[in-house]
């Protein structure tokens, strides 16, 4: 099958994301700074998450952009990994809400983790599907180590939530950061593909 529908989808269902997210930074009631800075909270959450859902929709972009089909089981694949990302305007407006209380930032960091776990296993089995010798096998041939500290940022910051709850913030920005550029490698691996595609066809 063609993967046309399910990028579109995708984009769609992460634009909506975005749009329930910023739904939540209502307008203050005041004219002054002072009635703005009431807002930090749901601010400083929503711009946490949008990185993280941006970064999910570059990486994702770039997956996709080496593939060339899908199945039944993909399908189901991305739906698991759009249903975690789904929950992300909850556990933003829920962490804003009580200003980065214990238990909201534990979930926060929860759902970001099995975000990681089920855009892993899309990206597994996508590479599977394109079988060996594929832009995407070459690309990843190897496990990005950022997958890992990913995953152990996000597990360290879900228990240090119920401790120091600000440290766990800063976790969960940390691996933002790390993954501010796309997976290079599946980049080469396009252009690569690009370049001997234009040399056979000379």
């Amino acid at each position: 099958m063609g993967k046309s529908r399910l990028e579109a989808f995708s984009d769609g269902v992460i634009a909506v994301i975005i749009t329930i997210m910023v739904l939540e930074l209502k307008v203050p009631h005041g004219e002054n700074l002072e009635a703005l800075s009431e807002l930090w909270p749901v601010f400083l959450s929503y711009v946490l998450s949008f990185v993280n859902v941006a970064l999910y929709w570059n990486n994702h972009h770039h997956l996709f952009h080496a593939a060339h089909k899908v199945t039944g089981s993909l399908l189901w694949a991305n739906a698991h990994w759009l249903f975690w990302m789904s929950l992300i305007p909850f556990t933003t407006a829920w962490m804003s809400e009580n200003h980065f209380a214990q238990t909201p930032v534990a979930l926060y960091g929860a759902v970001l983790l099995m975000c990681a776990v089920a855009y892993t296993i899309l990206s597994t089995c996508l590479t599977a599907l394109e079988g060996e010798g594929s832009t995407l096998e070459k690309a990843r041939g190897r496990r990005d180590p950022k997958e890992m500290i990913a995953l152990a940022f996000y597990l360290t910051g879900i228990v240090l939530a119920f401790f120091v709850r600000y440290v766990s913030l800063l976790l969960y920005l940390t691996v933002a950061i790390i993954w501010i550029i796309p997976d290079r490698r599946i980049e080469k691996a396009v252009i690569e593909e690009v370049k001997e595609e234009e040399n056979n066809s000379d």
